[in-house]
């Protein structure tokens, strides 16, 4: 079996060093062997059976790059996309520029989700740096479904919608749309045009022994026969003269290929859409292509200039390379993003519709917000700005990364604050009598100390409010309370399951001699039942409360910060109960 570095993955290797050799000896005067064999092998880290020839291959490319003259330094750092600063400014972020953008005509990027199910943050940030790169080079932005596997990952017809959606409210849009199973057609065009120049044959074995055969090296009995035979087992196909698992297309690659999933891997495979309809098309096609094969082919005919995708679609360039040498295309430029996973969150399309068809009643839907999905983010209350700078800080890094809930909320406080209106809301209310209140006393309160959100009055006639039963324990230790921008109260007594408390005045000065605690609270007249929904990894606490009225002429949707609480999305107004979703502190 042969060892040797497959040229596909050569090239690759080569772009990538040169990149990273030209960085640094831009920062360093000379560029380093060792730093840039890391950077390397951290993007091509599945491919550990080649380690010596790749190192090999580096290290030629190091000593090329240090023999350079400054001037041919400076030309071959602008072809391949790397300045002196090593960074394309894109407002108050920061990514690296793009290789070779010089030898494209015009920068095209493209996002390319499976609607079998909604974006999660991983997919997003896909999206979001693929239109970023679109922006900043003036170039295009494509949408494309891929949505070419109607048995195991079926489309859902409404994730074409809520994608869709997600995007707009991450303020991404797109120039040009495609759905791949309106492309069918395209498709067979190329895959007629592979079998008849003998790139590509149909493969009649069981599965089994294909694999046998495959793991050996050892060539199927039908791939030496001649293209007619096979472009005449096209058409029957087509005709519907075999079944699903019957056969399949193959391209033909190298058999002695180092990893065996490359070897002859499967074009288009033959679906039973009488069983398995698909949402769009029906069973009007049984003959799909898998995804390398569609996406290849929409790449080059859509122009694709750059493509960002995670890091374990490696083996998938690889894959399509075969293609695009078979056509005489030129492959688009790869960027290998490392996986993002979110603290406390699930992201694992798979796991979440699993759990949402085996256990639905303990999830709120695809939006649930214990799910990393865009939706599901959105309906916390995290900010679509919030969620660009977090992928913008990313950047285009090889690693994996796990985003913190903490790091999200040090940004999305920043961004919410200026914006939300403060209002009060008490878990798990104990009821304060105040006595000595003589007459209605009125109540103006900024719904945001230094933001103009306007104010609310509440006018006071029964001496009544609610505080937190936490805030009820210090009141009974300390003594004082100030109740924020109303009172100053003193403990008395408890009665009949209520705290009485002695009116002293209004004074904050007067609070602050005392050392009274300054507390949020509600007037038992002005009050509303909310219910605080807040997310602990897979639990979800239900948290009764009551909260100032106002709260209830306040929209769906809307973003409120219950003080001493934390930022909360409204979720749902139903009467005199209020739903609020607890996006962080």
């Amino acid at each position: 079996m042969s060892s040797s570095l497959p040229e596909p993955l050569k090239e690759q290797v080569r772009k990538t060093a040169l990149k990273h050799a030209i960085a640094n000896r831009l920062k360093y005067g000379q560029a380093r062997i060792e730093p840039v064999i890391n950077k390397v092998f951290g993007e091509f880290r599945n491919f550990r059976q080649y380690s010596k020839e790749i190192a090999s291959l580096v290290r030629e490319v190091v000593q090329h790059v240090n023999s350079l003259s400054t001037e041919e330094l400076r030309n071959l750092s602008e072809e391949v996309g790397v300045s002196p600063e090593g960074e394309a400014k894109t407002g108050a972020r920061t990514l690296p520029p793009l290789p070779n953008t010089e030898s494209w005509g015009r920068i095209v990027t493209r996002f390319a989700p499976n609607p079998d199910f909604v974006i999660h943050l991983g997919n997003a940030r896909v999206a979001i740096i693929s239109y970023t790169y679109a922006t900043i080079y003036k170039g295009k932005f494509i949408l494309r479904f891929e949505d070419t596997d109607p048995r195991t990952k079926r489309p859902i017809p409404e994730a074409y919608r809520i994608i869709r959606e997600d995007l707009k409210w991450l303020s991404i849009s797109w120039d040009e749309e495609y759905i791949q199973s309106l492309r069918m057609n395209i498709y067979y065009e190329y895959l007629r045009k592979l079998v008849a120049n003998g790139h590509a044959y149909v493969d009649l074995c069981k599965p089994e022994i294909f694999r046998d055969l495959r793991n050996k090296g050892i060539a199927c009995p039908h791939r030496s026969e001649d293209p007619s035979v096979h472009m005449d087992r096209l058409d029957k196909i087509f005709a519907g003269e075999y079944g699903e698992g019957e056969a399949v297309i193959r391209l033909k690659t190298d058999l002695n290929y180092a990893d065996p999933s490359v070897r002859d891997w499967v074009l288009f495979r033959i679906i039973d859409t009488a069983r398995y309809p698909h949402p769009i098309t029906g069973d009007k096609y049984i003959l799909w292509p898998t995804y390398n094969f569609a996406a290849a082919i929409d790449d080059h005919l859509m122009g694709v200039s750059h493509i960002l995708r995670g890091r374990e679609h490696t083996v998938n360039t690889i894959k399509q390379m075969f293609i695009y040498s078979y056509l005489g295309w030129r492959y688009p430029e790869v960027l290998n993003l490392g996986r993002v996973g979110l603290e406390k969150s699930i992201l694992s399309k798979t796991w979440i519709k699993t759990q949402l068809k085996s256990n639905p009643d303990k999830f709120m839907g695809i939006d649930d917000i214990r799910f990393g999905t865009i939706s599901a983010l959105r309906r916390r209350g995290i900010a679509a700005e919030t969620i660009k700078q977090i992928i913008l800080e990313l950047g285009v890094k090889g690693v994996d990364a796990i985003i913190s809930w903490e790091n999200i909320a040090a940004t999305n406080r920043k961004i919410l604050d200026p914006v939300s209106k403060r209002v009060f809301v008490v878990p798990n209310p104990v009821k304060i009598e105040i006595l000595g209140v003589k007459e209605k006393i009125s109540v103006d309160i900024p719904f945001h100390p230094s933001s103009n959100l306007g104010s609310r009055r509440f006018t006071i006639s029964s001496p009544e409010v609610y505080i937190s039963s936490r805030d009820a324990e210090t009141f009974r230790k300390v003594g004082f309370l100030r109740l924020m921008e109303f009172a100053n109260i003193k403990f008395v007594k408890e009665k009949d399951g209520k705290i009485v408390a002695e009116f002293l005045g209004r004074d904050v000065e007067e609070a602050k001699k005392l050392g009274a605690p300054i507390v949020q609270w509600v007037p038992v007249e002005h009050s509303t039942k909310v219910i605080i929904l807040k997310p602990e990894g897979l639990k979800l606490r239900k948290i009764k409360c009551v909260g100032e009225d106002t709260i209830k002429g306040m929209r769906e949707g809307e973003v409120v910060q219950m003080v001493r609480l934390g930022f909360g999305r409204i979720d749902r107004i139903s009467g005199d109960l209020v739903v609020v979703i607890h996006a962080h502190d």
